[in-house]
């Protein structure tokens, strides 16, 4: 074992180590609290002033990281923030965790992960562990990390003079039960040598360690894990059209056929992804699969049933307002939750943007409520939440449940509403 390993070692057991995590957003932040509890000197990256600013003061911008959690850590000095990538001269591991989006044409924007390896390039030093979370496609780590890093610095050696893994989030926002320290995280290393440096460093402050034999597998492990989800709920969404068409009651479906103890796994339609993870993950396999000539089918219908589900939402507002001899077109249309899901402020990729857009497009005068984002300026859209709740449900034509926030008191809901579409099948429970 050489003398790079032996040190590094040795700080991540006695946690004299100090760990940089880049990009302090849903997965960056949550993670760098983790392991500054566990006893580590963590300095958060990123880019946003803001929220370096924030965490400096101690007060948190995400609600699964409460402030007063951040705050004994910011106090103590273990956890602090900056702007400045030189930080990493003086860190021994750093983790990457910044956004992976889709371009317009649907295929991986990876600039996040290119610019901030350029940026590590530049700081990389003997005996340092770097470990990708970014979801990305197969191959990423070792083709478009690894030698960017192996040229730096006068070109050093992966798992000998630094050390590469990747190992994917698994962060799921507002989850009480799995959360970061207890989700078992799967870990690939470039080299053996690799996989056992990033595990010491995990295994201190997360309670299992998935081995698998490389970072390219780690990446496909995540991708089917979003896949799977991805495929199911397609599947259950056209059974809610089939069901449409048969006059039939999906939920009443779903919700016999999940009675059999074995061979079926209950997923629910709705009004269509959202998250940064389920919309998106399952098309950077399908675009690296199409540079090998080979079509994910599955994916690509998933996608395609997934993303029309709003249109097919916003055709029911359209119904219920003819029956109520009303067009679209001048009509109030209230949404309730515009977050992706319950009880949380992620609003990235959420179908109540898609929702308010068709909407507006056909003439309705469209308002929005949620609890969690008081204000909307996402995707071409800038509102604020109606702060009365109870005189926009009377004054509305129709309402839409996008997001079933458990805040919601659905009984004086449905009382005040004169129409709703649910598409998250909460009215009837609550009735």
């Amino acid at each position: 074992m050489n003398r790079y390993v032996n040190q590094l070692l040795t700080r991540l057991e006695n946690r004299s180590a100090r760990i940089a995590i880049i990009g302090m957003g849903y997965v960056g932040f949550p993670l760098a609290v983790v392991f500054a509890e566990a006893g580590y000197d963590v300095i958060g990256i990123d880019v946003n002033q803001g929220k370096v600013d924030s965490i400096n003061r101690g007060e948190s911008y995400i609600g699964d990281v409460p402030t007063s959690r951040l705050q004994p850590l910011v106090a103590r000095g273990k956890l602090s923030a900056t702007t400045r990538f030189s930080c990493l001269l003086e860190c021994d591991a750093v983790s990457i965790c910044v956004p992976t989006p889709l371009r317009k044409t649907r295929d991986p924007d990876i600039s996040y992960i290119v610019s901030t390896t350029e940026e590590i390039a530049q700081y990389i030093h003997p005996g340092m562990l770097i470990v990708l979370e970014s979801t990305t496609y197969p191959g990423t780590t070792t083709e478009v990390i690894l030698p960017r890093l192996a040229e730096a610095d006068g070109k050093l050696t992966v798992g000998e003079e630094f050390f590469l893994c990747f190992s994917p989030e698994r962060v799921d926002p507002g989850r009480a039960d799995w959360q970061i320290a207890n989700t078992p995280k799967v870990m690939g290393g470039v080299t053996p040598t690799c996989l056992q440096v990033g595990r010491a460093l995990y295994e201190t402050a997360i309670e299992r360690i998935v081995e698998v034999s490389s970072p390219s597998a780690a990446e496909m492990v995540k991708l089917l894990e979003n896949t799977f989800r991805a495929v199911n709920i397609g599947l259950v969404n056209e059974v809610l059209l089939m069901c449409d068409k048969l006059d039939l009651d999906a939920w009443e479906v779903i919700e016999a056929a999940s009675t059999k103890p074995f061979g079926f796994m209950k997923f629910t339609p709705g009004p269509g992804l959202g998250g940064h993870c389920i919309p998106i993950d399952p098309l950077y396999l399908s675009w690296k699969l199409k540079t090998l000539n080979y079509n994910a089918r599955f994916i690509e219908l998933a996608s395609e049933i997934n993303t029309a589900m709003p249109r097919y939402w916003v055709h029911k507002v359209q119904e219920v307002l003819n029956e109520d001899c009303k067009p679209v077109k001048g009509s109030h249309v209230l949404v309730l939750g515009v977050a992706y899901k319950q009880d949380v402020n992620d609003i990235r990729e959420s179908p109540a943007l898609d929702i308010i857009h068709l909407l507006a497009e056909k003439g309705a005068i469209v308002s929005y409520h949620d609890p969690y984002v008081p204000s909307l300026h996402y995707d071409g859209i800038h509102m604020d939440s109606v702060s009365h709740l109870q005189d926009a449900l009377t004054a509305a034509d129709c309402v839409v449940i996008v997001t079933n926030h458990s805040c919601y008191q659905w009984d004086d809901i449905v009382r005040r509403s004169r129409l709703i579409v649910d598409t998250r099948h909460v009215v009837r429970t609550a009735l």
